[in-house]
């Protein structure tokens, strides 16, 4: 249960960091092109993900939701772990729902 409260805390923290519309928040984000093209680390919820991971690693000894030690192995797996769950969440869940697109492929058939 732990793991889903982590997951979710990430999820949540990422989408409010990268897509928040909150006037201090979004003064403070940087632009994409600023800081030599780093700022594109705060409009990205994979790359901001993984730091929300290694951040909430961080705040676990202060919260009862989840507990994990602080070792350089969770740094990255906690990193690694909310990266990839936040980036599938925000693939999956939009603003308007579910995302459902549907994709044709193109196949090259000689017997046509």
């Amino acid at each position: 249960m732990e793991l889903i409260y982590f997951v979710l805390a990430a999820y949540g923290l990422t989408q409010i960091l990268v897509y928040s519309e909150l006037p201090l928040l979004k003064a403070l984000r940087p632009k994409k092109r600023s800081i030599k093209g780093y700022g594109k680390l705060f409009h990205c919820p994979m790359c901001m993900g993984f730091h929300v991971g290694w951040f909430l690693m961080l705040l676990s000894p202060f919260t009862e939701l989840f507990n994990f030690d602080i070792t350089v192995a969770n740094f990255f797996l906690l990193g690694w772990l909310s990266s990839g769950t936040s980036y599938v969440l925000n693939m999956v869940f939009g603003d308007k729902g579910i995302q459902h697109s549907q994709t044709m492929e193109i196949t090259d058939n000689e017997d046509h």
